[in-house]
C-alpha cells in the first residue's frame, strides 16, 4: 500500500487552478523529484500534501500506516528563517514537537531523539551556536536533522539547495541519499536537474499534462527532452 496517493488532484488559490489532473502515488524508499517551470504548482502541492492550503478538486490519501505529522520538511529559506535567534539545539529539539503531547518539558527519549539526529548529520559540537550564525549548508544540515527527529518515513524538501555553492550542495545530496538508503521516502522541489540521478521517480507538474513516471520512463519520455533543452538554452544566456 502507498504512503501516499494523489487522484485526479487540482490545485490553485482562491479558486483559481494552477494545475490539475495530478495522479501519482508515492511508496516507502521512493525518491520522488517534483520538477517543472516556474508558477506550474510545484510548492502549492508541497503545502498541499502538508494540509497547509486544500486542493481545489481530488483525492489525498495516506496509506501503509503514514501519520500525518510523520510528514518531515525543509521549506525554502527566507531570509528571517536564516536570522532565526535560536540555538541549534533548539532548533532541531522543535523537531520532535509533532509526537509531543501538551506537557512543559521535553522527553528524555525527545532529547536522545535530536541528538542522535545531530550527530548523524555532523552538527553535534555545534549544538550550542546561534543557528543564524552557521554556514547555508550547516542550516540545511540542522533544518534535515530537524525534519528528520519528526520522521522515520518520509521527508519533503522544497528547493533545499538554493543558494548553496556546489560543493555543499553534493554533500548534502548524498547526505540525502543515505538517508533514502535507510529507507526513509523523499520528496523534494528541485531546479537543478542533476538530482536526477539519485531519483527513483519523476513527477513533471506542467499546467498542461503532467508526467509521472521511473526515472528511467521519465528520461525515454518526450516531456524530458523539451524541458531538458529549453533548461540548457536558458543556462546558456
Amino acid at each position: 500500500m502507498s504512503y501516499i496517493t494523489c487522484r485526479d488532484l487540482s490545485l490553485g488559490y482562491d479558486g483559481k487552478t494552477i494545475v490539475s489532473n495530478l495522479n501519482f502515488e508515492i511508496n516507502k524508499g521512493d525518491y520522488l523529484c517534483i520538477v517543472g517551470e516556474n508558477g506550474t504548482g510545484k510548492s502549492t502541492l508541497i503545502k498541499t500534501l502538508l494540509n497547509l492550503q486544500s486542493a481545489i478538486s481530488g483525492e489525498i490519501s495516506l496509506g501503509d500506516g503514514l501519520k500525518p505529522y510523520e510528514i518531515g520538511y525543509l521549506p525554502q529559506q527566507t531570509v528571517v528563517q536564516k536570522d532565526f535567534p535560536a540555538t541549534v539545539w533548539e532548533v532541531v529539539l522543535s523537531g520532535t514537537l509533532s509526537k509531543k503531547d501538551w506537557f512543559p518539558f521535553y522527553t528524555k527519549e525527545q532529547k536522545a531523539k535530536a541528538k542522535e539526529k545531530l550527530i548523524e548529520l555532523g552538527m553535534w559540537e555545534m549544538r550550542k551556536k546561534s543557528y543564524k550564525n552557521l554556514s547555508g549548508g550547516q542550516q540545511q544540515r540542522v533544518l534535515l536533522a530537524r525534519a528528520l527527529c519528526a520522521t522515520s518515513k518520509v521527508i519533503l524538501l522544497d528547493e533545499p539547495v538554493t543558494g548553496l555553492d556546489p560543493k555543499v550542495t553534493v554533500d548534502f545530496y548524498n547526505l540525502l541519499e543515505e538517508i533514502n538508503k535507510q529507507g526513509i521516502t523523499i520528496i523534494m522541489v528541485s531546479h537543478d536537474l542533476s538530482i536526477l540521478k539519485y531519483a527513483s521517480h519523476v513527477l513533471h507538474v506542467d499546467r498542461q499534462k503532467s508526467v509521472y513516471a521511473s526515472i528511467d520512463e521519465y528520461m525515454n519520455h518526450d516531456k524530458w527532452r523539451m524541458f531538458s533543452s529549453e533548461v540548457s538554452f536558458k543556462e546558456a544566456q
